[in-house]
């Protein structure tokens, strides 16, 4: 006798909610948070509305979660090519714009995700704190790279000026991942992160470019 119909999948928990998670995205991206119904994500993810109220309390919980999920995605992604403990300090920096204004990191649907979000975050304090806490946990690995680059330079800055260079190239790289993913076509291949380690080395005082064209 068969069954029609999502189905319970006898799957681990983790698996069964990021599956949830990733329906949610998929559909954010594509027709903003309103559209991203109870029922849009059970369908999409082929599964009852049951098991998404059995893994999230609210869609709300859901969207949050979502949110989070992506935006520590992105730098996640951002970051780890760069972490080799061979590479020089200047050239894990290097590493971490470039791959920043490159993809998988600047594409069109992550910035859709970006603009689907943003009235949320505007509205949600659940939002707004994870929204800041991701903005912190980015910058603040930009900052120690910033750091160490110039200490292998034999540059001293103080940690006060630190923040401010970091919170300088944050802005750049996010200005530039925003053009690239809302233009795509506007860009030849390479000439963001190009722009980007020059704008950043320039902020800092070092050379980037020739750094990533030696590595």
């Amino acid at each position: 006798m068969s069954e029609s119909g999502p189905k319970f999948r006898r799957e681990p928990a983790e698996q069964r909610k990021e599956a949830l998670i990733l329906s949610t995205l998929s559909l954010i991206a594509e027709k903003g948070v309103r559209g991203a119904t109870v029922r849009a994500i059970a369908s999409r993810a082929d599964v009852t509305q049951g098991l998404i109220r059995h893994h999230f309390s609210s869609k709300e919980d859901l969207i949050t979660a979502a949110y989070e999920h992506h935006m520590s995605h992105m730098t996640d992604l951002t970051a780890a090519p760069g972490a080799a403990s061979h590479h020089s300090c200047k050239s894990r920096l290097a590493a971490f714009v470039t791959n920043g204004l490159k993809p998988p990191v600047v594409d069109p649907r992550s910035v859709s995700l970006w603009a689907g979000f943003l009235n949320k975050i505007r509205e949600d304090p659940r939002m707004q704190a994870i929204h800041e806490q991701t903005y912190h946990d980015f910058r603040d690995r930009l900052e120690a790279l910033i750091a160490d680059a110039l200490t292998e330079a034999e540059i001293d800055t103080p940690s006060s000026q630190l923040r401010g260079l970091a919170i300088a190239c944050n802005a750049v790289i996010d200005g530039l991942w925003m053009e690239g993913g809302a233009l795509p076509g506007a860009f030849e291949t390479g000439e963001l992160p190009e722009i980007g380690l020059r704008s950043v080395g320039a902020i800092i005082g070092l050379d980037l470019e020739e750094t990533e064209n030696r590595s």
